[in-house]
């Protein structure tokens, strides 16, 4: 089963998304998903090549978010798609059964969605309210969890959930109490001083037994 915590990494130069996708990595993060939004096609790509590089040092999972090509290109581990990106089947297509195919959702009509298309993971949220991203979706908040994967269950849908949003290091017990199988983080890592710290205790409330 996947690592539960993944890094969205950030960052506005090649330079900024390589260091803090090295700090994630230098202190206990194995899954990365590169999400890189303003980059032109040779910084992306230049990024990207780098960081395949270090999540193979580290025997980390690299995820391209919506560039399946650049996925292939490179035989990263997979790719992450939004609900107006390339869909999952057409990503499969190119990228084969073997790699990972994530998608978002942010209700559970969504979440059908992903499952009739065989996604292998759902990035779900928002928690909360985020900077990070653009254009957000409306918040789902514990109880919005707690709905949906109780819906999940009634109808013994299994495919692991990420809760993604804001989400800060008081709300990761109460969020995986909710049932979800894993959390991913951008800012959370991407600021913090003492990286090492947080990702020890980030990993010890995911992978405690509830």
């Amino acid at each position: 089963m996947y690592n539960k915590l993944q890094y969205i990494s950030q960052g506005n130069t090649v330079q900024e998304q390589l260091s803090n996708i090295r700090k994630a990595l230098d202190n206990g993060c194995q899954w990365i998903q590169l999400r890189f939004k303003n980059a032109s096609t040779t910084e992306l790509f230049d990024v990207a090549e780098t960081a395949k590089l270090l999540c193979d040092v580290f025997s980390a999972y690299l995820i391209i978010n919506d560039n399946v090509h650049l996925a292939e290109q490179l035989d990263a581990d997979g790719v992450h798609l939004g609900l107006s990106d390339m869909n999952v089947a057409a990503a499969k297509s190119i990228l084969g059964n073997a790699k990972i195919i994530g998608g978002t959702a942010n209700t559970f009509e969504d979440v059908l969605q992903r499952e009739a298309e065989k996604c292998d993971y759902i990035g779900l949220g928002p928690f909360q309210f985020t900077a990070t991203k653009e254009q957000l979706s409306p918040i789902l908040g514990l109880e919005g969890y707690r709905n949906i994967i109780e819906k999940m269950q009634a109808k013994k849908i299994q495919i692991p959930i990420y809760a993604i949003g804001g989400i800060q290091l008081k709300n990761v017990e109460s969020i995986m109490e909710t049932g979800v199988h894993g959390i991913a983080v951008s800012g959370l890592i991407t600021q913090s001083k003492k990286p090492k710290q947080l990702i020890t205790q980030l990993n010890g409330k995911l992978y405690v037994s509830i």
